[in-house]
């Protein structure tokens, strides 16, 4: 159910999204939010503005239900307010979100509200690489330290929180991007509340959220995404989002978004707000449409393995996937026999899906994750992270499955 701020009745996800933070009288009637692009607003006095940057700077709390005045674009927006209200029942047990000009930097936002100086990141691998190289390009020269564990591995992870020196921020990519390996978000949640001070738990739940997979329910603390991807989800614009439990922890990011000026603007606020309603609609065909072509390929002679929920044969995978996935979601990565003379011959033969990074748009892509998105990593961190020559990422859209199977069997055949 959602969390209304008013204390009005209480709307199921589905309802609130499309009402929840929008008020038509103050769009001239419209039955939907407008865009506006103003970049400055203006005061009915002299004390509202004074208050407005007192609530802004933090130096006085709003009232409960008080929302201050605008001010500035840089600091918020309507279309930004509207968009972080009808976000939040998608997240359950979600009462706070702000919304970022890119994933990149809800994640850099995140790190440096919560990161400290001397203290020490704990984070699971593989994961995106921007977000490898914001640990160890930008946060370790300011002394903090990178600790990473390998995806999926509970009692390494346990390890590494208990012995890290004064941890500030547990970071969980689950399922791990592109080997799809999940990590236990519960069993990390409970031994970062056990240690003093206690780590803030990150789960960059782009994957399978906000339909799948509830990270807050797990004993998360903040939950980020790069909105670019299934909130979006036609691949047409740039956006990341952070939501959390605790309003105080959005708070304080918005404080840090202010000094980086990297809201996301009226315009795509605009777009992602009209996306939210069609969220489970079209993850729900992904998922659908991924698990049938996944199980279907798996005895392909030419296919080693391939990571996908539903197929995982470990049994503390299947374990953490029982306990904190409702489906398996619309991304899976084919090992090829072959390596990557069959890799790129099966890319260089698709004709529906397309030779393309990212993922969540209702068009399906591949990509080769060793040589583009995870082409930073050093051998040895691809070795550890198993991302081999032969693999391939594929994200399924929304297309009739049955084209998308005869596509990839097609494409197959030519190995």
């Amino acid at each position: 159910m959602a969390h209304p701020k008013d204390g009005s009745v209480t709307l199921r996800p589905r309802t609130a999204v499309l009402t929840r933070g929008f008020d038509p009288s103050l769009s001239f009637g419209s039955a939907r939010p407008a865009v506006f692009r103003s970049s400055t607003y203006v005061f009915a006095t002299p004390e509202a503005a004074e208050r407005a940057f007192a609530i802004a700077h933090g130096k006085i709390a709003p009232e409960e239900g008080e929302r201050a005045d605008l001010i500035y674009s840089r600091i918020s927006h309507p279309n930004a307010e509207i968009l972080e209200d009808q976000m939040v029942p998608l997240e359950t047990a979600a009462r706070e979100a702000a919304v970022f000009n890119s994933g990149m930097a809800a994640i850099m936002t995140a790190f440096f509200t919560f990161a400290e100086p001397a203290s020490s990141i704990v984070y699971t691998v593989p994961f995106y690489g921007g977000t490898m190289r914001l640990i160890h390009e930008f946060l370790e020269p300011f002394g903090v330290t990178g600790i990473p564990v390998l995806a999926g591995s509970t009692a390494a992870i346990e390890r590494a929180i208990r012995s890290a020196r004064n941890p500030s921020i547990v970071f969980i990519e689950t399922p791990a991007n592109p080997t799809m390996v999940m990590t236990d978000i519960r069993r990390a949640s409970e031994v970062a509340a056990g240690h003093s001070p206690k780590p803030i738990v990150i789960v960059d739940n782009t994957f399978l959220g906000p339909t799948f997979q509830h990270p807050l329910t797990l004993g998360a603390d903040l939950v980020l995404y790069s909105a670019t991807k299934y909130l979006s989800g036609f691949s047409d614009m740039v956006a990341g989002a952070a939501l959390a439990k605790d309003p105080a922890i959005i708070h304080k990011m918005r404080s840090r978004r202010i000094m980086f000026g990297n809201i996301l603007q009226p315009d795509e606020c605009w777009m992602l707000d009209g996306r939210l309603p069609t969220v489970s609609l079209r993850m729900n065909r992904q998922s659908k449409n991924a698990q049938r072509i996944a199980e279907h390929l798996v005895s392909k002679p030419q296919i080693r393995r391939i990571h996908y929920p539903t197929l995982f044969d470990d049994a503390e995978q299947v374990r953490i996937r029982a306990a904190q996935c409702d489906y398996p979601g619309g991304t899976f990565s084919i090992d090829f026999h072959g390596g990557r003379d069959a890799a790129f011959t099966f890319l260089r033969h698709l004709k529906i899906a397309r030779n393309a990074v990212s993922l969540g748009g209702v068009e399906s892509l591949a990509c080769h994750p060793r040589t583009t998105t995870h082409s930073g990593m050093t051998q040895e961190e691809l070795e550890q992270a198993h991302i081999g020559e032969g693999l391939v990422r594929v994200s399924v859209g929304i297309e009739d499955r049955r084209d998308l199977l005869a596509d990839f069997e097609g494409a197959i055949e030519k190995i």
